[in-house]
């Protein structure tokens, strides 16, 4: 899914325009026990409840994709007969009114969500009638030949309110507030079928993690029967360890600048994208050989990066491996930081045969947030 199918299924999430057929929840306590169930048609809700809902509905479809959300298509074993797509078909087309295979996915969810505290199961179900799109792109809801069935689950933590006092307006007086049980946006969810080329996908699947550096691979793998790709931080270590194994002596900070360069200005280009630009194998090898990588240093490249990948079907989503914010130089003592557009001002130098970064230093200088006067050379007056 593109940031544009995923803005879509977001907007629905409306009273005027909600899919929604029936809601179901399950709250688990920190031991693992379920404390209370409820299901019910979503449009029966009061309004202040559903829109509650709303916002953590599309929380769970929010983030960027490559990071938060992830695209993950079912391997074939799974989707044989008895695999965890046979089974979230089969809870899809129960539009949940099954009780059986709804207590079936919660015990699911408990065994392989590995979190210790309370937390509070959501599950929909909703059919989305897909609006044909004309070639300006206006939707057209009067010509609709597809039916989006899907569900999407949301798990949120449930936390104690902190302590603190409050105004009793009964009593007129300040007073010690009590402490509810809140339920919080959520930490993972995902939706199934995946909605791709705007329409339903049943071999993909769209994982949702508010921390991109926490997947949660084993409720991935067990329930949902698909493998997570490499987390944001994993594909950032991973391409810096390309370049430095792969340039050697040629990694030097020019290099490694202009490698920089070239990707924010990728990322640039291709903003308005729906798809964000990720780098497969050939694109790593091409931008390493455009920047000094020799064919003796490439020799082996394809094998290191399947081994730092985990696949040669690897995708490093470039806004993963690179800082559009931030140039960072890093020594043992220092950190130089600078925005990206702003590298060319650091310069290296050789001093009294001591390898420096060079920073110019105008008329503007402040230290600890006092103006300064900027150093001058000896023979100025």
């Amino acid at each position: 899914m593109n940031k544009k199918e995923v803005a879509e299924i977001k907007r629905l999430f409306h009273p005027d325009r909600c899919p929604i057929t029936r809601i179901c929840g399950c709250y688990v306590d920190g031991e693992k026990n379920k404390k209370t169930k409820m299901k019910d048609a979503f449009l029966s809700l009061p309004e202040e409840e559903m829109f509650k809902y709303f916002e953590i509905l599309k929380k769970t479809l929010s983030g960027t994709i490559g990071r938060n959300l992830l695209d993950m298509e079912f391997p074939l074993v799974q989707e044989a007969g008895g695999g965890a797509q046979e089974y979230l078909m089969k809870l899809r087309n129960s539009q949940l009114k099954d009780d059986e295979l709804l207590d079936e996915f919660y015990d699911k969810v408990i065994e392989t969500f590995m979190y210790p505290e309370n937390y509070y199961i959501i599950l929909i179900h909703g059919a989305y009638d897909i609006p044909k799109k004309a070639s300006d792109g206006i939707e057209m809801f009067d010509a609709s030949d597809d039916v989006y069935n899907f569900i999407l689950c949301s798990i949120c933590p449930v936390k104690l309110t902190k302590p603190g006092l409050c105004y009793n307006e009964d009593t007129n007086s300040i007073e010690q507030r009590i402490r509810d049980w809140f339920v919080e946006m959520p930490v993972t969810g995902f939706l199934f079928p995946a909605f791709t080329d705007r329409n339903t996908d049943i071999h993909s699947i769209l994982y949702y993690s508010k921390n991109p550096d926490e997947l949660n691979a084993e409720f991935a793998h067990l329930l949902l029967g698909c493998e997570l790709p490499l987390t944001a931080s994993s594909q950032k270590e991973t391409f810096n360890a390309l370049v430095a194994d792969t340039l050697q002596s040629e990694c030097t900070y020019e290099t490694v600048k202009t490698i920089h360069q070239a990707l924010n200005g990728l990322l640039e280009e291709r903003k308005d994208d729906p798809e964000p630009p990720a780098l497969d194998k050939n694109d790593v090898k091409r931008l390493l050989s455009e920047n000094g990588a020799t064919e003796e240093t490439l020799e082996h490249f394809d094998e290191e990066f399947e081994q730092a990948g985990g696949s040669s079907q690897t995708a490093l989503y470039v806004s993963n491996v690179v800082n559009r914010r931030r140039f960072e130089i890093k020594t043992p003592n220092i950190v130089i930081q600078v925005k990206p557009e702003c590298a060319d001002l650091i310069e290296t130098r050789m001093l009294d045969g001591r390898p420096y970064f060079v920073i110019p230093a105008d008329d503007s200088v402040e230290v600890n947030g006092i103006p300064v006067r900027a150093p001058h050379s000896d023979n100025e007056n």
